[in-house]
């Protein structure tokens, strides 16, 4: 990448662009009566996914910038649980009996901190309440350094069949500048465990930018990734943001990479797991050529929502649990951040929805078109319009931002069609960031 173009657009910090409008937009017009009203609406033959938020770990990793908090007895996830359990009877009551699920997602924090009979009757209640599909997908994220094989076994009786565990980096300099000590043995232990018991969709993420990385600590991590044989691996980059996260000011500024040396993780990164076998996703995933994520990308049928890059067709997506954002016909909504508020709003008999965003027709097709750049690194912005029934040219005429991007050789563009070029697939966001029409301030 061409120094001159690093240094204009890598500081730039635009939206990660898994939803659109992006969170930012999100205010308190759209609350629990209106989230009522669309769960009423809701189609009652068409699946859904859901999500679950568990924001509990057992201790905070200061490069989190998730709602999380730690705890060292069970009791308050004991409390959580009853709670989350009533908002899943809430929702439910709302929305069209037996609604079908392709999809639920376990997120955190650290969900397996659930104990083994906890999820299971937890999944049982779930399969009470909605209709789940014979091939429905049920993922889990799990810290392997407190990961169990009682555990392992429940999730398989579940019927879990894929688990994301985070890894974030294997050297010890960087994991004792970040406060998270995780061995190499403990993460293939993990796997092992999962494995025995028919969790086979496994998925590593690692972070690069952290404090103290180097680029041969990025290509060391990614290999002994790539050698335990994960299905996919997302890579981040990692977001420092002590302004909002206070735990991230355990952070020694001084000792994190500055962005040229953060696009050279980036790349070593990627050529390391390409050249291990793994197909790249989108910006920031790989995939083993087999894996689903990979063969929908191949056929074009990428998407991308909240919980980043997916092969699930689902248009909706209910979330439990505080902070979770759900998207269903008519917009988007979010629950109450904290889990104290999110609790006082559900134990009330209440839906917890703090703030969301109604969806207009010209958010549907932007939105549309920033997928597909982020999915594909290209996209044919007419063909998206007449899909939607606009004319193109607006469109094109608004994203003024395009104009450098295409003078700086970060984009082509042909008649509508407009295509990131490889060696700056790492700017995609800054491309997408062009049919974005709310503020956004590029780079000077």
């Amino acid at each position: 990448m061409q120094s001159s173009v690093l240094k204009k657009y890598c500081g730039a910090q635009p939206p990660w662009y898994t939803i659109y409008p992006t969170a930012s937009q999100f205010s308190a017009e759209v609350d629990a009566k209106a989230y009522e009203k669309w769960l009423s609406r809701l189609p009652p033959c068409e699946p859904v996914s859901l999500y679950f938020h568990i924001p509990f770990c057992r201790s905070i990793c200061w490069y989190c910038g998730f709602p999380t908090t730690m705890i060292l007895r069970h009791a308050p996830l004991l409390d959580y649980l009853a709670v989350l359990r009533e908002e899943i009877r809430l929702v439910a009551e709302r929305a069209p009996q037996g609604l079908p699920v392709n999809d639920v997602h376990f997120g955190g924090g650290t969900p397996t901190l659930i104990k083994p009979a906890e999820f299971l009757d937890l999944m049982g209640l779930l399969r009470l309440h909605f209709a789940f599909r014979r091939s429905a997908s049920i993922a889990i994220e799990i810290d392997p350094r407190a990961f169990t094989a009682e555990m392992a076994e429940a999730l398989g009786a579940a019927g879990v069949s894929r688990a994301s565990l985070g890894v974030q980096s294997f050297d010890p300099v960087v994991q004792n500048a970040i406060n998270r000590v995780q061995t190499e043995a403990q993460t293939a232990a993990a796997v092992k465990n999962l494995r025995e018991h028919e969790i086979n969709r496994i998925n590593f993420d690692l972070i690069y930018g952290l404090p103290r990385q180097t680029v041969q600590s990025c290509v060391e991590t990614a290999t002994l990734a790539a050698a335990m044989r994960p299905d996919r691996l997302a890579v981040f980059g990692y977001a420092h943001i002590p302004s909002f996260k206070k735990n991230q000011r355990l952070i020694d500024e001084a000792e994190l990479p500055d962005s040229g040396t953060r696009a050279e993780q980036a790349a070593a990164i990627a050529d390391t797991l390409v050249a291990a076998g793994y197909c790249q996703v989108g910006l920031d995933h790989f995939a083993l050529p087999d894996d689903e994520l990979a063969l929908v990308q191949k056929a074009g049928r990428l998407r991308r929502n909240s919980l980043g890059y997916s092969a699930d067709t689902c248009r909706v997506l209910i979330g439990f649990g505080p902070s979770a954002i759900g998207r269903l016909g008519d917009g988007y909504v979010q629950n109450e951040v904290t889990a104290g508020s999110y609790s006082r709003q559900i134990r009330a008999g209440r839906l917890a929805t703090l703030k969301g965003c109604c969806l207009t027709p010209e958010d549907r097709v932007r939105g549309a078109i920033i997928e597909r750049l982020m999915c594909d690194l290209e996209v044919d912005v007419p063909a998206i319009c007449a899909g939607h029934g606009f004319d193109p040219v607006p469109f094109l005429d608004s994203a003024e931002r395009l104009v450098p991007l295409a003078e700086d050789g970060i984009v082509d563009i042909e008649d509508g069609l407009i295509r990131v070029r490889q060696e700056h697939r790492f700017l995609i966001r800054s491309v997408a960031a062009a049919f974005d029409a709310y503020p956004y301030r590029s780079p000077s």
